[in-house]
């Protein structure tokens, strides 16, 4: 199987990766860790020189252990599974459930390293990730690991279903700033995938979903509210709110027609600064010259010809910049 699969019988959008992309990352990783190991190499033999040779044993062994075995576990650890070479091939190490290492399998991999990569020049590697069926070296059988691709080639797009229309704006106020992009991933993955789920599998990973969602916003769902329907419509808020984040960075031209009407000047004391058709202008509750329409005291238009006037006490008669109307 190429994908990853959770507990639950969930298959991952996640693609295991290969021997020639991992020995890529490998090969990176080494030339990194074995330039800073000879470089502090010298510099501690430089340091060391007055020294014995049992102290100066002791100084070799323990950079040897610190930098060609501490430091990557260290690496993978902080970084989540991304080391050097890793985030220059797009790799990432995970569990097998997907999700991201802790220390102790950043430990058990580097540990195994040290046989299998290091005294072995990678020959143990090479054979057993060719060997493995998802591309895992010795390491990664004893850690319960996987390294997989993060930068995949895209397929057809799939949208997120949209939400029952009852729920769009329902969460408006709701703060979405601590909810994380792993989260949103694995979200959004549901979402396009959940009728081709086992319904009550899917079910379950619904709920869980929206118990992280809810752990990170602090707002549960409304009483009676599906999981599947609670996620949908926070998503949609996310997008609703990614696009008028963009329609507002992208800034509005004036449409076409000016802040006027069809050729007519504002009207003075017109209610809201309501422009007149074309022709002329008209005062407060005063018709217009013949063939322009006439504005009511509220700031409305009366049809009557042709008329370039906007009622409804918009200001100036400017339609939206860009035609679309984000959501209140």
């Amino acid at each position: 199987m190429s994908g990853v699969v959770t507990g639950d019988a969930v298959v991952l959008g996640l693609r295991p990766a290969r021997l020639p992309s991992r020995a890529l990352a490998l090969a990176i990783d080494l030339v990194v860790v074995w330039t800073g190991y000879l470089l502090i190499s010298v510099a501690l033999a430089m340091a060391t020189a007055s020294l014995d040779e049992a102290a100066v044993m002791a100084v070799t062994i323990a950079t040897f252990l610190l930098v060609l075995v501490g430091a990557p576990i260290a690496v993978e650890t902080l970084s989540h599974g991304r080391s050097l070479g890793k985030l220059a091939c797009g790799l990432r190490v995970v569990r097998d459930d997907g999700g991201p290492i802790r220390f102790r399998h950043a430990l058990v991999r580097g540990a195994v390293g040290v046989v299998e990569i290091v005294m072995t020049f990678g020959v143990v590697a090479c054979i057993a990730s060719l060997v493995s069926e998802r591309g895992r070296r010795i390491g990664d059988v004893f850690a319960g690991t996987l390294v997989v691709r993060e930068r995949v080639p895209t397929a057809r797009g799939t949208a997120v279903p949209p939400p029952p229309p009852w729920l769009v704006g329902r969460f408006a106020g709701l703060d979405l700033s601590a909810v994380p992009d792993e989260l949103w991933l694995g979200v959004r993955q549901y979402l396009t995938r959940m009728r081709q789920l086992d319904p009550a599998v899917g079910r379950a990973l619904a709920e869980r979903l929206a118990d992280e969602l809810v752990a990170r916003t602090g707002t549960p769902p409304p009483p009676g509210v599906p999981a599947a329907e609670y996620l949908a419509a926070v998503v949609n808020e996310r997008q609703a709110r990614d696009a008028r984040r963009a329609f507002a960075a992208g800034g509005g031209s004036t449409a076409a027609g000016g802040p006027t009407g069809a050729g007519g000047p504002v009207a003075p004391g017109g209610a809201g600064g309501v422009p007149a058709g074309a022709g002329g202008a008209a005062g407060v509750g005063g018709p217009g010259p013949a063939g322009a329409g006439r504005v009511d005291g509220a700031g409305g238009v009366r049809a009557g010809g042709d008329s370039g006037a906007v009622g409804g006490g918009q200001r100036g008669g400017t339609p939206p910049a860009t035609g679309f109307a984000p959501p209140g």
